[in-house]
């Protein structure tokens, strides 16, 4: 495609059209723009920003950068190609721009170099020679691009697989702290029933809401996080809802149930105090309302509370007339959680168990009855047989 076609055929993009925003694609459209209109000065400085712009982006070629800008692209198309819908203007103007974009990617880097030098003086054409290339990049056809929609989705929920929903946005988590099962100590049949839950929902069945709910350090939250390390688990993503975002989930719910992922909103150590505004909105997201929950989320929650309402004497002891009815209904949030999992405290032979296990792992070869001996004197001290409870343990040895 010549330059000054392709030049035309960029400017013309459609579905596609929010690359244009994109500083890397702005630079490359200005030196195109330069070179066709033989402003070798101009050309200079645009070849300089476009380099700049790939280093911003943290690439070193041209045809990588667009080949991930496609890939995880948020426009029109690629959310109906993921989805299978069938939309043949999309189609259209899709396949035509990206065969733009595809011959921008397929441009030789050294070909333009040369291009640019003979349009400078002798006395510029130094500069115009040592310009860095960028590297070629991977072929970029619509086929193939159009399958990784279908394989992967399109978008954020494609890139990353794990978020924060605070203050209504959505920010991506690139390095979520997923422990793998080897991390994962005791509560095996707990686990497995959240395990079960959640694949049940990978499979496309619609499942229950969960509640964990116990002793502190008991690994509620680590189980939960760690579901993003089960094998074949690649659809499912992990939203982390803030308590204070609790109040703007339906809007999120809304905007994911047409997405091909599985996601999980996910709220640590869930409690309400007694006139709390965003106890109506949970209750009312897990009773199911008018707008059905979507079969593709679910909500997971842990609480160190059983009820998850917090009450006071004063509650029980004031002169409301159906005083119980109102404490009943208000502590009655966890029983809207189809799945409630218990998590309390180890046994004392699961506990020096797990201590065992832990002093192996670390190294630590005391004897193992004044092992046990100490973890006894340990707990005493530190009461709650848990996972983190032994882990302290544990690591104190070192201190010794």
């Amino acid at each position: 495609m010549e330059l000054d076609t392709l030049y035309y055929r960029l400017k013309s993009l459609t579905a596609y059209r929010g690359l244009l925003k994109e500083p890397v694609l702005a630079a490359a459209l200005d030196l195109l723009a330069r070179l066709t209109g033989r402003q070798g000065p101009e050309a200079l400085d645009a070849w300089a920003e476009l380099v700049s712009s790939l280093g911003r982006a943290g690439s070193d070629g041209l045809g990588a950068w667009l080949s991930d800008q496609l890939r995880y692209s948020d426009e029109a198309w690629p959310h109906r190609a993921e989805v299978r819908l069938e939309a043949p203007f999309w189609a259209d103007a899709a396949r035509r721009d990206v065969e733009t974009l595809a011959a921008l990617a397929a441009l030789d880097p050294a070909g333009l170099r040369d291009t640019l030098a003979a349009l400078l003086p002798p006395e510029g054409r130094g500069a115009a020679e040592s310009l860095p290339l960028w590297t070629a990049g991977p072929a970029i056809t619509f086929e193939g691009l159009t399958e990784w929609y279908r394989s992967h989705g399109a978008g954020l929920f494609a890139r990353y697989r794990a978020f924060l929903w605070e203050d209504g946005r959505l920010l991506p988590v690139a390095r979520p702290d997923t422990p793998g099962p080897e991390e994962l100590m005791g509560y095996r049949l707990q686990r497995s029933q959240v395990e079960a839950n959640t694949r049940a929902m990978l499979s496309g069945r619609r499942v229950n809401n969960v509640l964990l709910y116990g002793d502190s350090g008991t690994g509620k939250s680590a189980t939960v996080k760690s579901l993003l390390s089960l094998p074949g688990a690649e659809d499912l993503r992990l939203v982390e809802i803030e308590k204070g975002s609790v109040h703007q989930m339906p809007q999120l719910i809304r905007s994911l149930g047409h997405r091909r992922q599985k996601f999980i909103l996910f709220i640590d150590d869930l409690a309400f105090d007694q006139d709390d505004r965003t106890y109506g909105v949970l209750k009312t997201i897990l009773e199911g309302g008018l707008e059905p929950r979507p079969a593709n989320v679910a909500i997971y929650a842990t609480s160190n509370r059983r009820n998850l309402v917090r009450q006071t004497f004063s509650d029980r002891a004031g002169d409301e007339v159906d005083r119980d009815e109102t404490i009943q209904e208000k502590t009655a949030l966890a029983d809207r959680f189809g799945l409630r999992i218990p998590y309390l405290g180890l046994a004392k032979a699961e506990y020096l168990e797990l201590v065992e296990v832990l002093a192996r792992r670390a190294g630590i070869g005391l004897p193992k009855e004044e092992l046990f001996a100490m973890a006894v004197q340990w707990d005493v001290r530190h009461p709650g047989r848990s996972p983190r409870t032994a882990q302290q343990f544990i690591a104190s040895l070192g201190t010794l």
